[in-house]
């Protein structure tokens, strides 16, 4: 019996299951609505315990596309966490739904529903990761770069937060040097950093870790950055910017990468605070292009996913194996 695959984190793909996904992206954005993996129309429950623009729209765009319905859960919709177990929430959504993806708080969340459900579970946020938003971002960089393996990315600000987490990961898993700049007291983990390194050690990737921006932009290909005030943190605000004043992206951060370095932020972005808006609206982003690639990783993902836990009909099969060869 096939096992049912799931995407929890970065690393829930190898190197070269992430190297496949992505060819598969890129092909389905070329043929947008060539692949039907939910056709019937077969349901895909999407559940929002945080608020969303990019995560909502993309997985209900992509759902549609694919020949599905998006069944959009928000907060106090259902039972689930209240007077409904996880647990028994994933033994009935599974009998009804062919996809379950969560925007929640706790990993954990997701790891219960998983280990619960007989149908594929995707992350589409969490406090400790943002994998989705990582496939998207691979996709957007390999488009402009040709290739990801040892391309280096700087990360910098909160680099305590999901989205350092998740660029760490997956841009190891990518073969890449990545560098997460942050202060002290807003670092990654240890237990990310560590895997993160072993990663590495597989693809040829790299790990730095500093609270030393000048060391993560030195010739970095791309920049990144995140909000620094994270849902749930709006009352630290003015505490905040002066935390992680020294870590914006601006134009005197950008000198100091290689001369076309591309600029990632996975957005809403605040102009004037992480980011500023002659380097977010200049010609080096590629914010919207990043932001669209959500629909295309996340089409992928999804088609990919389903065909690995032997939920497919044969026409996606082939069609899925077609473009994972790129």
């Amino acid at each position: 019996m096939t096992q049912t695959r799931h995407f929890l984190t970065d690393l829930d793909l190898s190197p070269e299951e992430l190297h496949r996904v992505l060819n598969l992206a890129a092909w389905m954005k070329q043929r947008p609505y060539a692949v039907k993996a939910l056709a019937g129309p077969q349901t895909a429950a999407v559940i929002f315990d945080k608020t969303s623009t990019r995560t909502r729209f993309s997985f209900s765009a992509g759902i549609a596309a694919l020949g599905g319905h998006a069944e959009v859960i928000n907060p106090g919709d259902s039972q689930l966490g209240h007077k409904e177990s996880i647990a028994d929430t994933a033994g009935v959504l599974e009998r009804m739904v062919s996809l379950i993806i969560w925007r929640t708080y706790a990993q954990s969340n997701l790891e219960e529903m998983a280990a619960h459900s007989r149908v594929p579970v995707i992350n589409s946020l969490t406090d400790d990761y943002h994998p989705c938003q990582l496939l998207a971002d691979l996709l957007t960089l390999r488009e402009r770069l040709g290739t990801l393996a040892g391309k280096s990315l700087a990360y910098l600000g909160d680099a305590a937060n999901n989205m350092a987490n998740s660029y760490l990961l997956a841009g190891v898993n990518a073969g890449m040097d990545v560098r997460i700049a942050g202060p002290e007291g807003h670092l990654p983990q240890e237990r990310i950093i560590r895997e993160a390194s072993a990663r590495a050690a597989v693809t040829g990737g790299q790990v730095t870790v500093t609270t030393d921006p000048d060391t993560a932009l030195d010739g970095a290909d791309v920049v990144a950055t995140d909000t620094w005030i994270s849902m749930g943190q709006e009352e630290q605000k003015e505490a905040r910017m002066q935390i992680f004043g020294d870590y914006q992206v601006n134009a005197a951060a950008l000198r100091k990468a290689s001369d076309a370095a591309l600029v990632l932020h996975c957005l809403p972005a605040y102009r004037g605070a992480e980011i500023t808006a002659d380097v977010i609206d200049g010609p080096q982003s590629v914010v919207w292009d990043e932001a669209e690639n959500r629909l295309h990783a996340q089409k992928a993902l999804m088609a990919w996913l389903l065909v690995e836990s032997g939920l497919a009909d044969e026409q996606t099969i082939r069609l899925v194996r077609e473009g994972e060869q790129g």
